[in-house]
């Protein structure tokens, strides 16, 4: 296989002309990566990106050929995907305030150019889910909002629509299902790249610990920091540190590390109702 490239959590081969997406245990936050990884966490992220990939596919196609033809040493954490040319915008879907959408709408009042109601706190939820894409930063750069309309310049005007609509379908597919589950989605990254014949379809990951923010809806409440069953805890930790976001990144202590895998897993648990 040739290393395509290696990127915050997921490494890229080639393979008999087929991609081979193998997701690591590497960490990352704040676009650095932490040096300590957390044990099974690209095994977690493949079976749950596999699960969520079966409940979207009538909505939209996936980039997943098999999960089990894949080289032995990756075996549980990497799939075989089709062979994509990569929309470069990281799509974004927010049903509720949070992290980077929070601190831009307490400067501006809006996120990505959308306007959203006065007063929200953090973790309320908005009167609809809304698209707020960013830029897809080279590693060790930051994604930046940009507006719908820069998205309309970069890809097109039919093409943003076709973003923005399956972004915002699968983002409220996504919530529907875990909302059964007790698990409050609060907003989503998706990937998207396009066919040999110009057909949109879902990549990299889908609806994960890395890629989306869980909370157990039976603990939401509005006006504080959310207990969460995603990375947010090692956020909050390394924020504690006084690091300044840039790399190199502090060592992640063992409890951090424990507590983290093992709200991975009870994200995966609740969402897809099988035991890890």
């Amino acid at each position: 296989m040739k290393l395509l490239h290696s990127g915050k959590v997921r490494d890229v081969y080639e393979d008999r002309g087929d991609i081979i997406l193998v997701a690591s245990d590497r960490v990352s936050v704040y676009d650095a990566i932490l040096p300590t990884p957390i044990p099974d966490k690209g095994k977690i992220l493949t079976r749950l990106s596999l699960w969520w990939f079966e409940q979207l596919a009538d909505i939209v196609p996936n980039h997943v050929i098999s999960a089990t033809d894949v080289p032995e040493e990756f075996a549980g954490r990497a799939v075989r995907c089709r062979r994509l040319d990569m929309v470069q915008v990281e799509c974004i879907a927010r049903g509720y305030l949070a992290g980077l959408g929070l601190q831009e709408y307490r400067a501006r009042g809006s996120v990505s150019g959308v306007a959203l109601p006065p007063g929200l706190l953090e973790g309320s939820k908005l009167p609809e889910p809304v698209f707020t894409p960013t830029t897809k930063a080279q590693l060790g750069a930051h994604d930046e909002f940009i507006t719908f309309d820069d998205v309309v310049v970069q890809e097109g005007a039919e093409a943003a629509e076709e973003l923005r609509r399956l972004t915002l379908e699968i983002y409220r597919r996504g919530a529907e299902l875990a909302a059964a589950r007790g698990v409050v989605i609060a907003d989503t990254k998706l990937e998207f790249g396009r066919a040999a014949d110009g057909t949109l379809v879902l990549a990299d990951e889908v609806l994960t610990s890395d890629s989306s923010r869980f909370w157990p809806a039976d603990r939401w409440e509005p006006g504080r920091p959310q207990y969460a069953f995603d990375k947010q805890l090692v956020r909050d930790w390394a924020t504690g540190t006084g690091w300044d976001k840039k790399e190199p990144a502090p060592e992640l202590p063992g409890e951090i590390v424990e507590l983290t895998r093992a709200r991975y897993i009870e994200a995966y648990e609740r969402i897809t109702g099988t035991s890890w």
